[in-house]
């Protein structure tokens, strides 16, 4: 069960969040991005408030986020791991610095995106790269030096 600092998501509720992600997961592989952001906002609607407290927010904002990534909604995509930094554990999830550092490229902030990318470089190693794009990983790579 997911916790809340001393609370955790009662079952039943858990048990939707996860069939609504896991829906939403199946949609974006499908490329049906629209209506998998909708499953994911699903998920997104049943957790309680505050929401940014449940380590659920954590991974359904960054759902939320690859599906606009995938869409080329880069700056949605920003937004979304943006609040997903501040939900539990997103201080130190190397996906988020690797796909914030891919939207960051893509609307043209290389700076910022080296950061980001060079953070999950070093976090993660170069397994969190497999299967994107090859000029992530050089960029992270740059930031290294």
């Amino acid at each position: 069960m997911l916790m809340s600092s001393d609370i955790q998501l009662d079952a039943k509720t858990y048990q939707a969040i996860e069939q609504r992600c896991e829906a939403g997961d199946r949609l974006t592989e499908s490329d049906d991005l629209a209506a998998a952001l909708v499953a994911y906002q699903e998920a997104w609607d049943l957790l309680p408030d505050p929401k940014r407290a449940w380590e659920a927010a954590t991974w359904i904002k960054i759902a939320i986020a690859d599906a606009h990534f995938f869409a080329g909604q880069f700056d949605a995509a920003v937004a979304e791991l943006d609040f997903a930094l501040t939900c539990p554990g997103g201080l130190i999830n190397p996906y988020i610095d690797l796909r914030m550092g891919q939207c960051l490229l893509e609307l043209g902030q290389t700076d910022e995106a080296r950061e980001c990318l060079s953070d999950a470089l070093a976090e993660a190693g170069e397994e969190i790269f497999e299967g994107e794009e090859s000029k992530y990983l050089a960029l992270a790579r740059e930031g290294g030096q």
